[in-house]
């Protein structure tokens, strides 16, 4: 047995937790996250509703709280293990469904980072800093690994999540000291790469475009002369991919298809004409996805213009998300920026505030005291990046009281800065 122990010690990766103690480090974190949604505790409606629909900021947690939260430990260990992981994260997702593919683990993943917001905050009211830090560096690690599929709608929940972490680190900015800050700092850069936006073009492109394609090819060769039989199972499949409520927009799927018949002669060979002469516009948006912001900005606007003009009705629903979905992504990235700047200015002082780059302007980020109802509260990091309308910004709480939005949409009715 001892033998055995040594041997497993040599050939396996092992790391310690804040306990003390061992755990391998070489497991896929799919697994180890996996295991964590079979642990999530099964609480009753009204305890579930008690966690999650009240407002907690601003007041003392009570016992009950804690108490509830507690029963996510066992879960949290393993969110936690997945984060020292050494080896990529694989869901094991087949996709060969293509648009009809599952994701069940994305709803989980966003499930564990709103609770870690409140595991977060019990643990800083109770002065455990170690574990909150934990905690949020198991659940970033967690965001990333979410995209690893890599669909879109996956790096959109990791998006989601980074937000989620962000905010909560803003919230509770007041209670962290400055070591703490670095050591969850330090535990972001060292989490599994972002899946990008851009990253993601090769697999819509392929479980979307191509498996549209490929699924017509398959229809005709399966049913030679009956072209009613394979439009009929050509419909199916392409109202399909919209479901109930349309695409991009509130048309119908049978509307929709109307647009089709219209554009492609109504035959299954016209289709796949408007889709193979769709190619090219992915080989022009990977080049548009991969500029820098500012040239982005104005080819991607043009591209979209190219796009909303276009006769086949496939082109809008392929290709008008990227540019929603590359602002978000570039908003996140401005706030995580932010949470390092907000880290440098808590060690460094004004230094280290200006010691990071709006990654926009790559210029410091505008910088202002923040009041609401009148007591100074904390202060704001302002970004001229306005990609979702509104420039990015983010406000660090530096004193407990009333709670407010940590990254409103400006408004002098809901608060006022000096």
């Amino acid at each position: 047995m001892k033998a055995l122990c040594i041997s497993l010690l040599l050939t396996a990766g092992f790391a310690s937790s804040l306990s003390g103690e061992q755990f391998r480090t070489d497991i896929n974190p799919a697994l180890q996250y996996y295991r964590a949604f079979i642990l999530a505790p099964d609480l009753p409606q009204a305890d579930h509703d008690y966690l999650f629909t009240n407002e907690w900021r601003g007041q003392k947690l009570p016992e009950r709280v804690g108490e509830l939260l507690s029963r996510y430990n066992n879960q949290f260990t393993l969110v936690r293990q997945a984060a020292y992981s050494t080896v990529p994260c694989d869901w094991g997702i087949d996709m060969s469904p293509g648009p009809a593919t599952l994701l069940p683990g994305l709803a989980r993943n966003k499930g564990i980072i709103v609770t870690c917001r409140l595991r977060a905050m019990w643990f800083l009211q109770n002065r455990r800093p170690a574990e909150a830090a934990e905690d949020l560096i198991g659940a970033l690690a967690l965001a990333r690994n979410s995209s690893r599929d890599g669909t879109l709608i996956s790096v959109l929940v990791q998006i989601a999540c980074e937000n989620i972490l962000c905010n909560t680190l803003a919230e509770n900015y007041y209670q962290l000291s400055p070591e703490t800050l670095k050591q969850i700092v330090d535990g972001f850069d060292a989490a599994p790469p972002r899946g990008t936006v851009a990253d993601c073009l090769s697999t819509e492109r392929a479980y979307f475009h191509a498996w549209l394609k490929n699924k017509i090819i398959d229809l005709q060769k399966q049913n030679p002369g009956d072209e009613s039989k394979v439009m009929a199972a050509v419909r199916e499949q392409v109202t399909g991919m919209r479901g109930d409520e349309g695409g991009q927009n509130s048309e119908s799927p049978a509307s929709f298809w109307d647009r089709v018949l219209k554009a492609s002669g109504g035959t299954s060979d016209g289709i796949l004409a408007l889709l193979r002469t769709e190619e090219p516009l992915y080989e022009k948006v990977a080049a548009i996805l991969a500029l820098p912001e500012h040239e982005y900005e104005t080819q991607m606007k043009e591209f979209q213009q190219e796009t909303r003009q276009s006769a086949d009705p496939f082109v809008p629903e392929m290709f008008s998300a990227w540019e929603k979905c590359r602002a978000k992504e570039f908003g996140v990235l401005v706030r995580l920026a932010m949470v390092r700047a907000a880290t440098e200015y808590k060690l460094h002082g004004e230094d280290g505030l200006r010691s990071v780059l709006d990654p926009y302007s790559q210029s410091p980020f505008a910088f202002q005291r923040f009041s609401f109802e009148g007591v100074d509260r904390g202060f704001e990091l302002k970004s001229t990046y306005a990609g979702k309308g509104t420039p990015e910004l983010l406000i660090f709480v530096e004193k407990d009281g009333p709670p407010f939005s940590v990254s409103p949409v400006p408004a002098k009715s809901e608060r006022t800065a000096k």
